[in-house]
């Protein structure tokens, strides 16, 4: 954060219902809010994250677009009233974060910021040394048109992650897509195209608003539990997807609203994967009594309904309803497969534009030459003009990080800290009566020089067995172990140990600094 400027600031942890109200994020946040009322009554929340209250600072103290770029970072609790809180801190209802906020005068510049933030991202991953993934990603509630996820690869994740075999893809399951596989294709999961009914079923989802139903039709071959609702979301935006059933309700809705049918008809919209092919979608729309887009019970008949038929994407590909599999095709490249990995998300990187700035009327004066879109209107060079801050939010879990990296490295003898994060990057662990040679090896490891910094280290002096130390060693999971036992009293050498890379030797004192920095050097 300091090399790129940014200044280090704290937010309350209460913020303002109304505040959040101002930028249409209070009901549209959901039921993850900790909601509360002081003795006045007066409506507060435990943030979760500080958009609100960052803009309003900013746009109490910033007036000029000479004061920009602005980047301010804080470490920090942050609150989310999970509905199942579990894997210790990879989700809990308190955790701590890491967030950056950005601002600029221009959208250009503001890319440019972001692109900035992303390297600063990417370092500090990397120094990490674990195999990240960088994804593609929604911007979900927090906003904005473009984001990208930092993963880590772990079977407790509860994120996908999609990458290709052979090219630089990778986006997270809400925005990964897959190649159509040509119509030719005769392999397992190749299309189908055949107009008989028991080749394909439904699955019903329901608009928000309980007036629409989406009926999904897929290959049989499949299961509703591969359907991709992130797919339908993007085609469907008010599309409710939690419905196990979702016909009572729109029946129900129909039953209320029937004095206004005919006002509006209630609407029905098939959806239908790619993979049934032409004569399905023909006989779906020419033959309704061998396709029965509704129950035979339905309490309304077709000609009442607005019947919709669907065979594109928003993004104009033939539809794809099913999640994607290992093996299925890279939509980037011809030659590469897709992966589907789960993962942990550690951080997230946001554009925002000017969705909270716009809202909170945070603006800076700037002179009419500089902005970049006047829309062929002619303006003085010299004349000032109000705009909205282009604005950015990074975050990484600071907690989440622990918690993920515990789990991608324990093994069977504890855990196995990378050396970016570890409590302490060596632990010297010496014998009984062995508190001399322990002080003369940690003296060594911790005396800074032109080649070797020093070594952040603990000297386990406990009253406790030898055996024992290491053992707790191994379950703490310092990077390396120095251990001075026997050997040192015959030969004057330690036993130098690195359980992540499988390294054990014996290291004369003259070449202990060397050799220790080596191991560090690989984690």
């Amino acid at each position: 954060m300091a090399r790129l400027g940014a200044s280090k600031v704290s937010l309350s942890s209460l913020s303002s219902q109304a505040l959040w109200q101002q930028t249409n994020r209070l009901e549209g946040y959901g039921e993850e809010l900790f909601r509360f009322t002081d003795r006045k009554d007066v409506p507060y929340i435990l943030a979760p994250t500080h958009e609100e209250e960052i803009t309003t600072l900013v746009s109490k103290t910033i007036k000029s677009y000479k004061s920009l770029p602005l980047r301010l970072y804080q470490i920090g609790r942050k609150y989310r009233d999970e509905i199942r809180p579990r894997h210790g801190v990879l989700r809990s209802r308190e955790f701590v974060m890491k967030d950056l906020y950005t601002f600029d005068h221009s959208r250009q510049s503001a890319l440019k910021t972001y692109e900035e933030a992303r390297s600063a991202y990417t370092r500090l991953f990397d120094e990490l040394k674990l195999p990240y993934l960088v994804a593609e990603a929604s911007s979900g509630d927090i906003g904005g048109d473009l984001s990208h996820e930092y993963h880590l690869p772990s079977s407790i994740g509860e994120d996908n992650v999609i990458s290709c075999t052979d090219c630089n893809y990778v986006a997270n399951e809400e925005l990964a897509t897959a190649r159509p596989i040509p119509l030719q294709d005769n392999s397992p999961s190749g299309v189908i195209d055949d107009k008989n009914s028991t080749a394909a079923q439904v699955w019903r989802g329901i608009s928000k608003d309980r007036k629409t139903l989406v009926n999904v039709w897929y290959p049989a071959s499949f299961s509703g539990a591969d359907i991709n609702t992130h797919a339908l979301q993007s085609s469907i935006p008010g599309l409710d997807s939690s419905l196990d059933n979702a016909l009572p309700a729109w029946e129900s809705a129909l039953s209320a609203s029937s004095s206004s049918i005919s006002e509006q008809q209630p609407r029905l919209l098939n959806i239908i994967d790619y993979r049934l092919g032409q004569q399905f979608v023909d006989g779906l729309q020419k033959e309704p009594n061998q396709f029965p887009t509704l129950p035979h019970d339905a309490p309304i008949n077709l000609s009442q309904l607005d019947q919709q038929y669907i065979t594109f994407s928003a993004q104009g590909e033939p539809f794809n309803t099913i999640r994607i599999r290992n093996g299925d095709h890279c939509p980037r490249c011809t030659s590469g497969t897709l992966k589907v990995q789960k993962a942990v998300e550690l951080g997230h990187t946001f554009h925002l534009g000017t969705k909270y700035s716009d809202a909170l009327n945070a603006r800076v004066e700037v002179p009419s030459a500089m902005i970049e879109d006047t829309h062929g209107a002619s303006t003085k060079p010299d004349q000032m003009t109000r705009v909205p801050m282009q604005m950015g939010c990074h975050g990484i879990g600071v907690s989440r990080i622990i918690g993920a990296v515990a789990d991608h490295l324990a093994d069977e003898r504890g855990l196995n800290w990378p050396r970016a994060i570890a409590p302490f990057e060596v632990a010297v662990i010496p014998g009984r009566k062995m508190e001399e040679a322990a002080a003369t090896v940690s003296s060594l490891l911790t005396e800074s020089s032109d080649n070797y910094p020093a070594i952040d280290l603990a000297v386990d002096d406990r009253d406790a067995s030898l055996p024992w130390k290491m053992n707790d060693a191994d379950l703490v999971g310092y990077p390396v172990i120095v251990v001075v036992g026997s050997k040192w009293k015959s030969e004057h050498l330690c036993e130098v140990q690195c359980r992540r890379l499988d390294s054990k030797e014996f290291v004369p004192l003259d070449s202990l600094r060397e050799h220790v920095h080596k191991l560090l050097a690989q984690l």
